[in-house]
């Protein structure tokens, strides 16, 4: 007999696009009404469940945005040591 292993858990992840102006990232933020916004705290970013879906997300935005997704727990170890 086999014991259950849980699955592993999710690596959160979220949508970034840099600013190429002053090199500093932004994060999207959707709000409840659905509406998007980039913001630059990463704890306030709207987390998706893997980085998957959150390069899916990023993919759909307009191409001008260059987003791309980003392990949370990564970006908010960097962001905390600005």
């Amino acid at each position: 007999m086999h014991a259950f292993t849980a699955p592993a858990p999710l690596h959160r992840a979220v949508v970034a696009k840099t600013e190429i102006a002053s090199d500093h990232e932004s994060y999207l933020l959707i709000m409840p009404a659905g509406r998007s916004i980039w913001i630059a705290d990463p704890e306030a970013a709207t987390a998706f469940a893997s980085m998957r879906e959150a390069t899916r997300m990023a993919a759909r935005l307009p191409a001008a945005h260059r987003a791309y997704g980003l392990p949370r727990e990564a970006e908010r170890s960097v962001h905390a040591l600005h």
